[in-house]
């Protein structure tokens, strides 16, 4: 495996340890299990594809209430939670 490929390996584990944290947290505040709050960010919206991984590099450097609060923020304007 040459630099770059473990490089690209890292930044996808790491993208994966994210969404993970994302969607445990979540869950958690909307008191839901966690494969549910995933159906609704892949199958009921598009929010892990089109938001949550594009946005790593920005979103992983805020703290926890501010990732867990713009993530339902935005899952409230795609009708998913009132």
């Amino acid at each position: 495996m040459n630099a770059k490929s473990t490089q690209e390996s890292d930044l996808g584990r790491k993208q994966l340890e994210f969404t993970v944290f994302c969607i445990e947290n979540v869950a958690e505040r909307l008191g839901k299990p966690g494969n549910e709050v995933y159906e609704m960010l892949t199958e009921k919206s598009d929010i892990l594809d089109t938001y949550i991984i594009p946005c790593y590099d920005a979103l992983h450097t805020q703290g926890k209430t501010y990732i867990v609060n713009d993530i339902l923020d935005y899952m409230r304007e795609k009708g998913l939670t009132e």
